[in-house]
């Protein structure tokens, strides 16, 4: 698959990438740098936003705006006013802690990911926000969790342990989630499992941190498709575009030497591919009951 890179923004930690439909424009975040970009891929045009903390996510909500994952909270965005306005705590127990990534079910629950800062303590777990009401889900915690990502059907949430170097199946029914299974693991010489996420037949794709590269796993596991990148860390893919066939792709250029960034002078960039299956648009999330 020939790669283009749509936007040199030399992000730090680009992550989150969602297609919104209603203004059919791709949105993403830098985590490290505080902010939420906007990109159309049809007029080019590129906006960017500061937010208040370390954003992990922004996500379309029901009520017009966004609800965005901050390390301080769940959060309401509104992209008219810039304005950040605090919806609920996320584990204040555990202030060394971030949200990290998140994906919407059917039923506009948001499942989504904490995970701790300093990348060493197994404080990471996967909740659940649901007009109003924030649960845990019973999924075992990990050091840096990712994605999730549900199935077309509805019945799977796929689990990404990025340390664990594996992505796990697990069972799904509202708000209640079952025994995880394993689902497919990384060689540790090709990359750390970042963010995921699943196309129309239910593929799974997950940007390989440190692997150049994304890759798309068919429905049983099995390795179907790899596309290769000009950068070392792709952090994940999202589907957009007016047929839902064009691949975005964040990266990042957090932890590269002098020497790596020489060498990888488009790390941070957002890019851009063609699939031949199309992706799906999220449901909006619902905020409120």
């Amino acid at each position: 698959m020939t790669v283009r890179n749509v936007w040199s923004l030399g992000a730090t930690l680009g992550e989150g990438p969602v297609w919104d439909a209603r203004d059919a424009a791709l949105w993403f975040v830098d985590i490290k740098q505080h902010r939420v970009h906007r990109f159309d891929p049809v007029s080019g045009e590129m906006r960017s936003f500061d937010a208040p903390s370390q954003v992990g996510w922004v996500l379309p909500a029901a009520d017009g705006g966004f609800l965005a994952g901050l390390q301080t909270g769940l959060h309401r965005f509104d992209p008219e006013s810039g304005a950040f306005t605090l919806l609920t705590a996320v584990e204040p127990d555990r202030p060394g802690n971030r949200l990290n990534d998140a994906t919407v079910a059917a039923d506009g629950a948001v499942w989504f990911g904490s995970m701790d800062d300093g990348e060493t303590d197994v404080t990471g777990q996967v909740h659940r926000f649901h007009a109003g009401t924030l649960t845990t889900s019973t999924i075992p915690p990990v050091v840096i969790t990712n994605g999730p990502a549900v199935s077309p059907d509805g019945g799977t949430l796929y689990h990404v342990d990025t340390l664990g170097h594996t992505i796990h199946a697990v069972p799904v029914d509202g708000a209640t989630t079952g025994t995880p299974r394993l689902f497919a693991t990384i060689d540790a010489a090709d990359g750390y499992p970042d963010g995921v996420t699943v196309d129309a037949e239910g593929g799974v794709w997950v940007g390989l941190w440190g692997g150049w590269s994304a890759r798309r796993y068919a429905p049983d596991g099995t390795l179907d498709r790899i596309v290769r990148f000009p950068v070392a860390n792709i952090t994940k893919v999202a589907f957009g575009g007016g047929d839902l066939r064009t691949g975005f792709a964040t990266s990042a250029s957090k932890g590269l030497s002098d020497e790596d960034r020489a060498d990888q002078p488009e790390a941070g960039s957002l890019f851009a591919f063609d699939v031949d299956v199309p992706g799906r648009v999220l449901p909006l999330a619902v905020i409120e009951g």
